[in-house]
């Protein structure tokens, strides 16, 4: 369904994705949006903790692709938000235990506000299911 792109004459990327991803366009495409670390009773998982965040913030998404039939293995894309680019390491450590080769294409971004101060991470995604 996705095929990696990895290009010689780019650099190989520091975290976990992928340079660029093919998916096929003749699926079903699903936007996910923007997932954070609350759980579904309107806790918040993790405060303080960006490893713990990144793993509810994975499971939410998870939970979203599975009820649109899909798995974390149909996302080919997703835009990472988070409080401290220092946190980049922990936040990729995670995202290997729940994307698999090939990793979605990524972005990640350091933003000042989130719509809680307790979050330290949001991630939103698109997958493209069969």
């Amino acid at each position: 369904m996705k095929k990696q792109i990895t290009s010689s004459k780019l650099r190989q990327p520091s975290g976990h994705f992928s340079q660029a991803i093919v998916a096929e366009a003749r699926g079903r495409l699903v936007f996910i949006s923007g997932m954070t670390a609350r759980r579904a009773d309107g806790s918040i998982a993790g405060i303080g903790d960006v490893e713990a965040q990144t793993r509810q913030v994975c499971k939410n998404l998870k939970a979203a692709v599975e009820e649109a039939g899909g798995t974390l293995d149909d996302v080919v894309r997703v835009d990472v938000y988070v409080r401290n680019m220092e946190h980049f390491d922990s936040i990729h450590k995670v995202r290997r235990e729940y994307f698999k080769a090939p990793a979605p294409a990524s972005t990640m971004v350091e933003v000042c506000k989130m719509t809680s101060p307790d979050y330290l991470i949001e991630i939103n995604a698109i997958s493209v299911l069969d």
